[in-house]
C-alpha cells in the first residue's frame, strides 16, 4: 500500500467519520424526547443520566475520530 493510498483512506475515513458523528448530533437533537424515554425505560436510568450518556458519546465518539482518523491524515499529507 502507498503513501497516496493511505492517505486517501484516512481522508475519506475522516470524513464519513465527521457525517456519521453530525447525523448522530442531529438525530438526538431531533428526536431527543423520544430517545431519552425509550433508553431511560430500556436502561432503568434517569433521563437526566441518558441525556449525560448521549453526550459522552458524542464527545468520545468525535476525540477518537480525530485521534484515529484526522490526525493520520495530516500526518500522512505532511509527509
Amino acid at each position: 500500500m502507498t503513501i497516496e493510498t493511505l492517505t486517501t483512506v484516512f481522508g475519506w475515513m475522516t470524513v464519513l467519520n465527521f457525517a456519521m458523528l453530525a447525523f448522530m448530533t442531529v438525530m438526538v437533537l431531533a428526536l431527543r424526547d423520544w430517545a431519552t424515554g425509550l433508553h431511560a425505560r430500556m436502561f432503568d436510568m434517569e433521563p437526566a443520566a441518558v441525556h449525560r450518556s448521549y453526550f459522552n458519546y458524542l464527545a468520545l465518539y468525535k476525540a477518537l475520530t480525530l485521534i484515529f482518523c484526522l490526525m493520520p491524515y495530516l500526518a500522512l499529507k505532511l509527509t
